[in-house]
C-alpha cells in the first residue's frame, strides 16, 4: 500500500482519487504518522433508475382527482 505526505496529497488530489476509484488504497501520512487511509466506497455503478415499478403496480386514471372533494373540504372550498 502507498503513503502519500499530505503536501502531495494536497497537489496530486484528483491522480490520488482516480487510483482509489480503480481499487488502489493508500495512506495519507503527516511528518511520517499515517492519518488516514483512503479508499474507493463500495457504491453501485448503476444507480437504480424509475420506474422499476412498471408494470407492477396500476395508477388510475383519476389519480390526480382523487380526493379532491375532501380535501376541498378541509380548506371550506366547494368543488
Amino acid at each position: 500500500m502507498v503513503t502519500v505526505n499530505i503536501h502531495e496529497a494536497k497537489t496530486q488530489l484528483s491522480k490520488l482519487v482516480d487510483r482509489a476509484v480503480k481499487g488502489e488504497t493508500f495512506i495519507i501520512a503527516k511528518a511520517g504518522k499515517p492519518l488516514v487511509k483512503v479508499a474507493a466506497l463500495d457504491a453501485p455503478d448503476v444507480p437504480k433508475r424509475l420506474g422499476f415499478l412498471k408494470g407492477e403496480i396500476a395508477v388510475p386514471d383519476d389519480f390526480d382527482r382523487m380526493g379532491e372533494n375532501e380535501i376541498a373540504a378541509l380548506f371550506g372550498a366547494g368543488v
